[in-house]
């Protein structure tokens, strides 16, 4: 069997998504209350955002999923708030999904990294984003690699619960796409709770929706 379909999913505005959010434009250095990445939980916004993803699911044509999820717990909670519209489901948790570790950077506003570690952003510009690695973490090509181990392994029906640089790196792989078309697309940041699909048509896969937010819209609070 083969990959028929491939539904991907970004989780819930997360609290560290909050917090960065408020705190941007200010002097703050820091955001977030130090929690460590993998067990940053959802806001109540984002938990009705995986209600909404959970209502969209219930809308699509009876299937079979398999269902795959990153290890962190803001997609856990996403994953496990939406699959109760659709009924029981076995969820497989997969490493390879996990966020891009940005390693020292973690935590800090973009002004706080500027300032603690102003070497970094001279190295960031000779490099590109895409091939920038931070003191300790990852670079958007690690996450890519990670990506082309898992993609082949999948077959049927895919739904994928995860972050929004592996929805990013799944269509750089999927579309064949090089550095320069994959940083344009990116300028439009994928949004919490986004759906992004692709559908088999002869003997490769077809993009049907990126950064799809339409069953978002009766919500109350910002849609990030």
């Amino acid at each position: 069997m083969t990959l028929q379909s491939l539904t991907m999913i970004r989780h819930g505005e997360s609290a560290s998504n909050a917090a960065a959010a408020l705190l941007a434009g200010t002097d703050a250095e820091e955001f977030g209350d130090g929690t460590r990445d993998p067990d940053v939980p959802l806001t109540d916004l984002g938990r009705r955002q995986a209600t909404a993803i959970g209502a969209w699911l219930a809308g699509q044509s009876d299937r079979e999923w398999t269902v795959l999820c990153s290890p962190y717990r803001r997609a856990r909670e996403t994953a496990s708030l939406a699959l109760e519209f659709i009924g029981p489901a076995a969820v497989r948790i997969d490493e390879r999904l996990r966020d891009r570790d940005i390693g020292t950077l973690q935590g800090l506003t973009d002004l706080g990294w500027r300032r603690r570690y102003p070497g970094e952003q001279a190295r960031r510009e000779r490099l590109g984003r895409f091939y920038y690695r931070p003191p300790g973490g990852e670079s958007w090509t690690d996450v890519a690699l990670r990506l082309r181990t898992l993609l082949p392994e999948l077959d049927g029906h895919v739904l994928i619960f995860a972050h929004d640089i592996v929805v990013v790196m799944a269509r750089y792989i999927i579309e064949g796409l090089d550095e320069q078309a994959i940083l344009a697309i990116e300028r439009n940041q994928i949004r919490n709770g986004s759906i992004s699909r692709w559908a088999r048509t002869g003997a490769g896969l077809t993009r049907v929706d990126y950064n799809a937010t339409a069953h978002l819209d009766r919500l109350d609070g910002r849609v990030l």
